[in-house]
């Protein structure tokens, strides 16, 4: 059975990897931080998108271009 996404009962397969996932948390809180300290200014708060993405190991457009960065196994 797929994980579920938010626990709303919408099956998605996984299709963020490890090193992908911890990229995208990583640059995702660096941007949040510096948009909430106002270094970078309000576009910082695009961050959310890959801190988010890397969390739920499942991304968009990920899946409408067919790329999958996580092992087989745990997509299932």
């Amino acid at each position: 059975m797929a994980p579920f996404i938010f626990d709303k009962g919408i099956p998605v397969k996984l299709n963020v990897g490890g090193i992908d996932g911890i990229l995208r948390v990583v640059v995702g809180l660096v941007l949040v931080v510096l948009a909430a300290m106002g270094t970078i200014g309000l576009w910082g708060w695009i961050g959310i998108v890959p801190l988010a993405t890397g969390l739920a190991g499942w991304c968009p457009a990920y899946t409408i271009l067919g790329i999958r960065t996580c092992a087989s196994k745990a997509a299932t």
